[in-house]
């Protein structure tokens, strides 16, 4: 196989998984440079590109080519021109066709999302406090959000948020934002994901128009940056991110982040970018408890002009605890129902329509699910978790692996030892005791607890 060909039958595979901007901006502008003695050498047109696809897509694209081609053993990543490979991806683009209108099978609020993002700020305008849910899972979090809309720079800044996947961060990061212009519509506000911020970084380079993107993000008054996790995965991405908080914040702009983990628990994040995060504010979003579950059901219900019984409502909001797009994918899936059907939803026809929810295996809690979870908390491999490696970035989210295994499965502690490696009984009860004295005096490890534990229960 000729290797144009190859890299194309790569994308092919790679391609699905992924959205269109982040298939452009990652992969536009690569190819296979060569192929020999079981390595294949992808070009790529700068460092910024070169550094997220060994992070991010390395395992991927080795698994695809490794499909394709079992003789590839291992991938290379180089800085340069592809020959052809230009084209054949402009070619591939332009066979495809785009809607130019949204699906009628789109439901009301995906419709509503695509077509109302202000442009110029890339806020929602949907995302507003007045519609947001408040309950004991994130009652700081939304105080501490409308203090940063009434002290803008000044009392919370930076302001970061953390929580798991469906919890309602981006809802409150944006309903400042929309809250801001509210009050002060001079004021410029940008809204951006740090995926799309990567984006745009790297068009800027292979355009040469980095000059004009600094500006572009140095003269707001609030920059709202979603999951920030991501730039912590590429040391330059987190250069440029530095250089352009230090500037908002010497001059009082604020600033709001949101990630999926708080900033100590992000393994590859910088210290110095560390440091400024956890110098303003910090709040989490926790798991909503039924009763909040039920009034955000009940709200969403209402607002659609949709009647359905308290007790459906309940059914769902005790079945569905722990993501609330879960929650509103299946009061979409009934409100669909209820328009399709003459009859009124009633709780057997409602746990017929959410079966994939309500006949869901009970999940158990094991312990390669806590070996997963942690890894993935903390960026790093199962296989370096229970191998013998003394990094500080492993060794402590091994102690936390090993004290969760001890504290919700009460597992002894030769046998937790067993599935580390072979490791003595008494380092897993030194790691046990490490995590257990730290807790009464580290605040934040408590929270990084509380978060794998949430994460634990949705896996």
């Amino acid at each position: 196989m000729e290797k144009h060909e190859l890299w194309q039958a790569v994308l092919s595979k790679i391609e699905p998984a992924l959205s269109r901007p982040n298939f452009l901006t990652w992969f536009q502008g690569t190819g296979v440079m060569d192929l020999a003695g079981g390595t294949a050498t992808i070009c790529v047109p700068n460092g910024f590109v070169r550094e997220w696809l060994q992070q991010k897509y390395h395992k991927s694209l080795l698994h695809a080519m490794r499909e394709i081609d079992t003789d590839i053993k291992e991938i290379a990543y180089v800085i340069g021109q592809p020959e052809n490979t230009g084209s054949m991806f402009k070619d591939r683009f332009l066979r495809r066709k785009r809607p130019s209108m949204p699906s009628p099978f789109m439901s009301d609020d995906m419709s509503i999302k695509e077509l109302s993002v202000n442009p110029e700020t890339s806020l929602n305008p949907r995302y507003t406090f007045a519609n947001f849910i408040v309950g004991s899972f994130n009652e700081l979090s939304h105080a501490a959000a409308q203090s940063v809309v009434k002290n803008l720079g000044t009392t919370y800044n930076p302001f970061f948020i953390y929580g798991g996947v469906g919890l309602g961060k981006t809802h409150l990061i944006q309903a400042i934002g929309n809250e801001v212009l509210t009050h002060h519509p001079s004021l410029k506000v940008r809204y951006v994901p740090s995926e799309k911020y990567m984006g745009e970084i790297v068009d800027a380079l292979r355009n040469q128009q980095m000059g004009a993107l600094k500006e572009k993000y140095r003269a707001v008054d609030l920059l709202i940056m979603d999951d920030i996790q991501f730039i912590a995965r590429t040391e330059k991405m987190q250069e440029e991110f530095f250089h352009t908080f230090n500037i908002l914040y010497e001059r009082n702009r604020q600033i709001v982040i949101s990630s999926d983990r708080p900033p100590q628990a992000i393994a590859t994040l910088e210290s110095r970018l560390r440091s400024r995060f956890e110098g303003g504010m910090i709040a989490d979003v926790g798991l909503p408890d039924f009763e909040t579950r039920f009034t955000i059901l009940k709200t969403k219900a209402e607002t659609k002009e949709i009647a359905l019984s308290e007790d459906v409502l309940k059914f769902i909001a005790e079945k569905i605890k722990n993501n609330i797009r879960e929650l509103e994918g299946a009061l979409n899936q009934l409100i669909m129902a209820s328009k399709l059907s003459a009859a009124p939803i009633d709780v057997d026809a409602a746990r017929k329509i959410v079966a994939s929810h309500a006949a869901a295996p009970r999940k158990f809690l094991s312990h390669k699910k806590i070996l997963k979870v942690v890894a993935d908390f903390y960026d790093i491999s199962e296989r370096d978790l229970v191998q013998h490696s003394r990094k500080k970035d492993v060794v402590r989210p091994r102690q936390i692996a090993m004290y969760l295994m001890r504290e919700n499965l009460k597992t002894s502690y030769p046998s937790i030892g067993d599935k580390f490696g072979g490791r003595d009984h008494t380092t897993v009860i030194h790691s046990c005791e490490k995590v257990a004295q730290d807790l009464l005096i580290n605040p934040d490890l408590e929270d990084e607890l509380k978060a794998i534990r949430e994460r634990i229960l949705i896996v």
